[in-house]
């Protein structure tokens, strides 16, 4: 009979914010399948605990096809990131997708989240929101992401490593004003925690003189709702960074560019090529 994938939220800091299932399923588990085994070796080792492991980070595909071959031979695994609750915004998502696929029965066992700790205490608006993670790296598509989120009314969560904060900082200023309302939450639940709530253009310029240190989870404002029911025509731009958003969702090119361009000036086809054009260069 096969056995079990669980997945396994880890604290974002603090040790001593560990549930209690959280241990015991680490102690039940067959073996551990980890962002990073270094990390989780101390996690392991703060528990008292030996367990194999091996990492889903790197080529996590390739590896997620060995930890669910071992599990429907029998074997019971826990899946764990880094920080937080695995599979979000993060590579973990595919095993899950996978584990499912086959048949294979998947539990969790939930703990903190980064995005939601953050968006509690950021002082925003928390009826609604949209968590984004990381923005594209390529200058293209995050351009047309924030395009995309330009008059995006619910608030927005973003993560950030601290050596792209800077540039994080000056593109979302850049995109939606200097002064959007935004709180940075730094190093949550460690020593050195910090909440601020400020504007983007105040945070890019305190960051402009102050090195950033530790990763971050920035809680946006969405846009007023002047902007937001404005009705000003979708560009392009924004039509092709949703039918990127689609793409991602698994819809292939022809459908994400079809249902895109409803509501729009620009036909499918015009989607469609700049889609196509994006992924040749």
């Amino acid at each position: 009979m096969a056995g079990t994938l669980y997945i396994v939220a880890t604290p974002i800091g603090n040790l001593e914010d560990m549930p209690p299932r959280v241990a015991a399923t680490f102690g039940a588990v067959d073996f551990v399948a980890a962002e990073d085994t270094r990390v989780t070796l101390r996690l392991l080792n703060y528990l008292g605990l030996k367990k194999p492991m091996v990492s889903y980070y790197e080529h996590a595909l390739h590896h997620g096809q060995a930890i669910l071959a071992r599990i429907e031979a029998g074997e019971n695994c826990a899946l764990c990131s880094d920080a937080g609750m695995p599979c979000i915004s993060d590579p973990g998502e595919q095993i899950v997708k996978d584990a499912l696929d086959r048949g294979i029965r998947v539990v969790p066992v939930p703990g903190a989240s980064a995005c939601v700790t953050a968006l509690a205490v950021s002082g925003q608006d928390t009826a609604r929101f949209v968590f984004e993670g990381f923005l594209p790296v390529p200058r293209r598509e995050r351009r047309e992401r924030l395009e995309f989120l330009k008059n995006e009314p619910r608030t927005v969560i973003f993560y950030e490593a601290p050596h792209k904060l800077r540039a994080t900082l000056n593109d979302l200023t850049e995109a939606f004003g200097a002064d959007r309302s935004v709180t940075l939450c730094r190093e949550l639940t460690k020593l050195h925690e910090e909440i601020t709530k400020t504007t983007l253009g105040q945070a890019a310029a305190c960051y402009a003189a102050q090195e950033p240190r530790g990763e971050y989870v920035l809680v946006m404002a969405g846009a007023p709702e002047s902007a937001a029911a404005s009705g000003e025509p979708v560009t392009l731009e924004a039509a092709v960074a949703a039918a990127r958003a689609l793409m991602e969702a698994g819809n292939p090119p022809a459908l994400a560019a079809k249902q895109a361009a409803k509501g729009t000036e620009f036909s499918k086809g015009e989607i469609y090529k700049e889609l196509i054009s994006g992924k040749e260069s």
